[in-house]
């Protein structure tokens, strides 16, 4: 039996907000059931229903199955990780690397990192076979990541492994060796722990279409074939996808099997809950409060999600929407920035629409990821610094109207406009903010357009382990965000933040780390980017029959596997 941390905090009435210190991310519980009446027609907290099958209510599917498509933060992340298995993974009780497929985790003081930090090797496990039948070798993880690579699909996460991979190879049928590019510190989290490097019979591609240049492969996008503690069972496209319990697996075998109920509307699945139809839901941290004191209901919270939520300033756009009267760069303006960053109210944000659920993060480390400093400096609500900041520049006089883009019917990030506007509008009355809500596809074209036709948009930082994978895309000035916003030429000093955040990267000491995004912190607290608005809190309702229920907020979803669930 895997050990789990015990916690007593088993309803919403005991501390909500569990701040997690630098380097712990994970939290388990084992959960009794809450008080509180049975809700008419509801499930009796005894009453097991779906016997063997854990039933889990999504909000959403998959796009794709396919590790080499998938793309970050997205559902198929989440079902993927049961099904396939990685050299390493983390498991529920904390954020270090377990060994997986390999049976050790490289590092520079057991000799499977080499001293110049570019070849990591890693042990095998013997005896693992695929769902399909057939053996696991090194060869299969060379396979696997070199599919990748061949295919580099744009819309997963391939980039991974090209950026970082100068060579692999299997030195025999139980040892993997791979030589990278440059000494980082985060490869292990951000490439090997990535979705994109799980591990596929190399025999179920090829008998299925192969592997093509620049080419999804479509059987691989709605069939998975890997050596998890689960199988895949079925897809059937806006209703479910199942998982089937693995009896060969190489580990400790799953107790029951999984299914997805497609179920886009919460209400939906918060009423599937109450009756018992669905042991687990997706649900808004707003809406908690809908299943709270249900008879056999119990809420699983104490942790933060790594994917922030922010409120992202672009510099350099020339197609913003005709209402808005500001110039391209006008968030080139550092005291501007700091303006909006004044404005904002982070504690209504949290209490009224995380319902609680949530805490501060710093510029740019979420809580639990290593470098993490709760003496970091944050910006408080304080209309006065805003408007001294805003004082100083020419639209005090003038005014202006901008527009901040939001996705409609997501009201964690409604919310962060919401208070933006009701912030800024207070500063002057010549001040105007315009929230624009759009549906989830055209949400997704305009961010992915580049430049985005919005100066604010409000969303979630992809998720991730290490902070190298939060700094490079969002800080970096010649990163992602960086080249579509115009960081560079926004920054006072871009040369010393690229410098930083490359040397955090390449720094594997932890005490340098440490001083590195020290030191980062705080220059981006003097120079924002972003809103950094909060960091959502993990609120899984679920049967209590499910028994121990445990959630790790460095996984991608739910390991069921560590699920128990009482016979009926």
């Amino acid at each position: 039996m895997r050990t789990k941390w015990e916690s007593t905090n088993s309803t919403r009435n005991s501390l909500r907000v569990v701040p997690i210190a630098a380097g712990v991310a994970a939290l388990s519980m084992v959960l009794a059931g809450c008080a509180g009446a049975p809700q008419s027609g509801g499930a009796a907290s005894g009453e097991v229903r779906n016997a063997g099958v854990i039933v889990h209510a999504q909000n959403g599917e998959p796009r794709s199955l396919d590790p080499a498509r998938t793309e970050q933060g997205e559902k198929g992340e989440r079902f993927i990780d049961n099904v396939y298995e990685r050299l390493v993974d983390v498991g529920p009780d904390g954020p270090d690397l377990i060994p997986s497929l390999a049976t050790e985790v490289p590092t520079l003081e057991n000799g499977l990192v080499s001293e110049d930090r570019l070849t990591y090797t890693f042990p095998l496990r013997e005896g693992v076979v695929f769902h399909d039948g057939t053996d696991f070798t090194a060869d299969d993880v060379v396979f696997s990541w070199e599919r990748v690579i061949t295919m580099n699909l744009p819309e997963g996460q391939a980039a991974a492994l090209v950026d970082s991979v100068e060579s692999m190879r299997a030195v025999d049928d139980f040892t993997f060796e791979v030589t990278i590019v440059e000494p980082d510190a985060s490869f292990l989290y951000s490439v090997v722990l990535n979705t994109v490097a799980s591990v596929v019979s190399p025999e179920a591609v090829n008998d299925n279409g192969g592997v093509e240049e620049n080419t999804p492969n479509e059987w691989m996008d709605t069939n998975m074939v890997g050596t998890g503690p689960y199988s895949f069972g079925e897809w059937k496209r806006g209703e479910s996808l199942t998982m089937i319990i693995n009896e060969d697996y190489w580990g400790e075998t799953a107790k029951a099997g999984v299914r997805w109920d497609i179920t886009p509307e919460e209400s939906s699945r918060v009423l599937a809950l109450q009756a018992g139809d669905a042991d687990i839901i997706d649900i808004s941290p707003s809406n908690v409060s809908d299943v709270e004191g249900v008879e056999g209901v119990s809420i699983f919270e104490g942790g933060l999600l790594l994917e922030p939520i922010h409120l992202g300033f672009n510099m350099r756009s020339d197609d913003l929407p005709a209402s808005d009267t500001i110039p391209a760069d006008f968030f080139a303006d550092k005291r501007i920035r700091q303006a909006f960053n004044y404005a904002f109210d982070y504690d209504t944000y949290i209490d009224s629409f995380l319902d609680g659920y949530g805490a501060r993060y710093s510029a740019y480390i979420p809580q639990g990821v290593f470098g993490y400093d709760e003496n970091a400096p944050i910006y408080n609500y304080d209309l006065d610094k805003a408007a001294e900041l805003m004082e100083q520049t020419p639209y005090w006089d003038e005014g202006f109207t901008v527009s901040v883009l939001v996705q409609s019917g997501e009201p964690e990030f409604e919310g962060v406009a919401l208070l933006m506007k009701d912030g800024i509008e207070q500063l002057n009355p010549n001040f105007r903010v315009n929230v624009v809500n759009q549906a989830e596809t055209q949400f997704d074209d305009n961010l992915g357009a580049d430049p985005v036709p919005y100066a604010l948009w409000v969303k979630n930082a992809d998720p991730g382990a290490d902070p190298h994978q939060f700094f490079d895309p969002h800080q970096h000035p010649d990163g992602d965000w960086g080249e579509k916003h115009g960081m560079r030429d926004a920054y006072e000093n871009p040369d010393q933040i690229a410098d930083l955040i490359d040397a955090g990267k390449a720094t594997v000491d932890p005490d340098e780390r440490q001083a590195i995004y020290s030191e980062l912190q705080q220059l981006l607290h003097d120079d924002p980017m972003w809103v950094y608005a909060a960091q959502e809190g993990l609120a899984f309702p679920y049967r209590s029959w499910l028994g121990d229920f445990t959630v790790n907020p460095l996984w991608r979803g739910p390991h069921y596997e560590y699920f128990t669930k009482a016979a009926e």
